[in-house]
């Protein structure tokens, strides 16, 4: 537990909880201790690795569906499709560069940060539903697209191919930080070569047919909150894998190749579906999508792009579980075991597992998951960069590992205005909220009205709850 002491003026100066253990730079031994910081002597990797790192979970078939959906369920045509995929996956990958940057100064995980502004006790609230829907949510939803293509690949029962798709996932997030940051370099070249061939031969098919749209400008809202959505899915992992690099690594470098590694991937694969649709918009993409999706394909590459789902599934699920532990770490439990991260790495692959099964005979019911997962993220972003506007020239590494540190503002202010914005502005199949309800065509706000909803609540709240601007952190001796 970290300790307090007096500090010069308002400032407080608290004492880092400092991972245990010598890890460097090797990949096949298990990273040590769970969500502390990381110690200077420790530090090493290079900016470009995030490039190939947020590349390859998102070169899988979760990331194509989304501009399935896009066209068959929205109604989009390829132009509006496409450019409600660039918009979303931009300000997604904006906010995924900018977070990244914090990692190699702050020296933690990306849901430690949070407690900056939502502090120890009410950091529970975003860091539990991350733990939850990355941990477990994604992750059975990636199993499930992994061991349907392993099944159309190899004809092995559908359970057998689940057992290797997660065995996988859960053996690289069980090693830890360096494996992941490996695997994702290793997976690059097949995932880019199968799915660039997988171009070449969908595009042509398109050439002379289009997507008649008819969505509205409310189905393009629904696509763009759809691609937001699945880009900033990864937001509360950013610092996860930039917290080993020194700390005078270029930010800019830093931002710029996280934020490639997760724009160029989504939109090339997300309109790549787009186009599929459009090229066979009478298949069944509601029951058989990846049949689909690869029955425009000759066999060999059509088998080659089905492997490549299996991989791209792993890749992002082994980042998945890995953050996923990563945020149950960081709600503050003390857990004195020396393998705690890689324990519960085991733990949520477990779990992930048996919620997967009820999925493989019926992918549909994952279908709006990837809507809904913008709804607690936009207004989790909102409070972070309002926060870190508001103590702006302010030290604040202090308040990562201080356990009196418990301001209101942050978690009231995600709570109102995410609650607010769904009940006025969600337009999902499970619920529809109060405005689209009156206007069918209105589409769904509820990611942007709660980002910015959330904002002004929390710069208001700052004020009024008083909180200090600077705590600083100190090495242990």
């Amino acid at each position: 537990m970290a300790s307090t002491e007096a500090g010069q003026g308002s400032a407080l100066t608290i004492t880092a909880e400092v991972r245990e253990g010598v890890y460097g730079d090797k990949v096949a031994a298990v990273e040590p201790g769970g969500a502390e910081f990381i110690p200077l002597s420790d530090r090493h990797g290079k900016p470009i690795a995030l490039f190939w790192t947020w590349m390859s979970p998102n070169l899988e078939f979760a990331t194509v569906f989304v501009g399935v959906i896009s066209v068959f369920f929205f109604q989009q045509s390829l132009a509006m499709a496409t450019l409600a995929i660039v918009i979303g996956t931009g300000l997604g990958s904006l906010s995924h560069a900018i977070l990244s940057t914090r990692g190699p100064v702050l020296g933690v995980p990306q849901m430690i940060i949070s407690r900056i502004p939502f502090g120890f006790r009410g950091n529970i609230l975003p860091a539990g539903l991350n733990a939850v829907t990355a941990g477990i949510g994604w992750f059975a939803v990636n199993s499930v697209s992994g061991a349907l293509a392993l099944n159309s690949l190899t004809k092995m029962p559908k359970l057998l191919c689940l057992i290797i798709v997660v065995a996988a996932q859960v053996t690289i997030a069980f090693f830890g930080h360096n494996l992941v940051h490996t695997f994702e370099r290793l997976a690059f070249p097949l995932l880019a070569v199968a799915f660039a061939l997988a171009v070449l031969y969908i595009v042509p098919k398109t050439a002379s047919s289009g997507a008649p749209g008819g969505g509205g400008f409310g189905g393009f809202l629904i696509t763009l909150g759809a691609a937001f959505g699945y880009a900033a899915g990864w937001n509360p992992y950013a610092s996860d894998y930039t917290r080993y690099f020194k700390r005078d690594e270029s930010k800019q470098a830093i931002a710029m190749w996280a934020g490639l590694g997760v724009f160029v991937s989504c939109v090339v694969l997300e309109v790549l579906g787009a186009l599929a649709v459009s090229a066979l918009p009478k298949a069944d993409w509601a029951g058989s999508p990846t049949s689909s999706f690869t029955g425009m394909m000759p066999t060999l590459v059509a088998d080659l792009v089905l492997l490549a789902i299996a991989i791209g599934a792993i890749s992002a699920n082994a980042i998945n579980v890995y953050s996923g532990t990563m945020s149950f770490l960081a709600m503050g439990f003390d857990l004195p075991m020396a393998l705690r991260r890689a324990i519960f790495a085991v733990v949520f692959g477990t779990l992930g597992f048996f919620l997967a099964i009820w999925g493989l005979t019926d992918v549909s019911r994952y279908e709006n998951f990837l809507l809904v997962i913008a709804y607690w993220i936009g207004p989790w972003l909102a409070v972070v960069f309002t926060d870190q506007y508001l103590r702006r020239r302010h030290r604040v590494d202090g308040f990562l590992f201080d356990r009196r540190h418990n301001p209101w503002a942050g978690w009231v202010a995600m709570l109102l205005g995410g609650g607010i914005a769904i009940w006025l502005f969600s337009n999902q199949q499970k619920y529809v909220g109060l405005v689209p309800s009156h206007n069918s065509s209105f589409g769904d706000l509820a990611f942007e009205a709660g980002f910015l909803l959330t904002a002004v609540l929390y710069y208001l709240f700052f004020q009024l709850q008083k909180d200090r601007t600077d705590e600083v952190l100190v090495l242990p001796n």
